[in-house]
């Protein structure tokens, strides 16, 4: 019968979402949450340890197996050998707007944007980058839209807290633009697959959500 420490490992490499410590608690049938997280602990330091190719990383609330930022020059070449689909500029602008001042209604994103952002809300809300959070309460009781966990698994994040620090308020496009050029800064080739761009592709293929965050 195999090991805790194993099943987590395969819970880990299985899973196309972060994985929480209750989940593995309940798969497990672990007394508590704590427990769950110790055993993630093990594994990280076994891995760690053995100087493996994978490690354990805590993101989106959850805990994901992905690569180590070391084996990125190999994986950038096999992810050049593939056609990737990246988020536009409108599309991270747009996310910079709401992961910045969600809850966040579609006005609101295009006054700040000043064009028209039905089609890029759109978008996003299929790459389930953003979803809806309700109604506002103002005429026309426009739609909400917020930031989803993919959005924190897509750009590394823990929490919506680590998203870079902007000066002033979003009000005006050009600090709209400023926060989506934080978002979007290139990485440098060794870091190329294990950043943001590459998570946040329309179809990563086989193993793309294995691919580690830079964290």
């Amino acid at each position: 019968m195999p090991e805790p420490i194993d099943v987590v490992e395969a819970l880990l490499f299985a899973s196309d979402a972060p994985v929480e410590a209750e989940r593995i608690q309940e798969v497990l049938d672990l007394e508590s949450p704590v427990a769950a997280r110790e055993l993630v602990e093990t594994l990280r330091g076994r891995l760690d340890s053995e100087n493996r190719a994978l490690q354990v990383v805590e993101v989106g609330g959850g805990f994901r197996l992905v690569t180590r930022p070391e084996i990125a020059p190999w994986l950038v070449k096999l992810a050049r050998s593939r056609t990737r689909s990246r988020l536009s500029r409108p599309a991270l602008e747009t996310l910079a707007i709401i992961g910045y001042r969600q809850p966040v209604s579609r006005p609101e994103v295009d006054a700040i944007r000043g064009v028209n952002s039905e089609a890029v809300l759109d978008s996003l809300l299929e790459r389930r980058m953003i979803r809806i959070a309700g109604r506002k309460e103002s005429p026309g009781r426009p739609f909400l839209y917020e930031t989803t966990r993919e959005f924190l698994v897509a750009f590394g994040l823990r929490e919506l807290g680590d998203l870079p620090k902007v000066d002033g308020e979003l009000v005006v496009p050009e600090l709209a633009e400023a926060a989506a050029a934080q978002l979007a800064e290139p990485p440098s080739e060794s870091e190329e697959v294990a950043t943001a761009p590459d998570s946040a592709e329309q179809d990563p293929g086989p193993g793309g959500d294995r691919v580690a965050t830079s964290g």
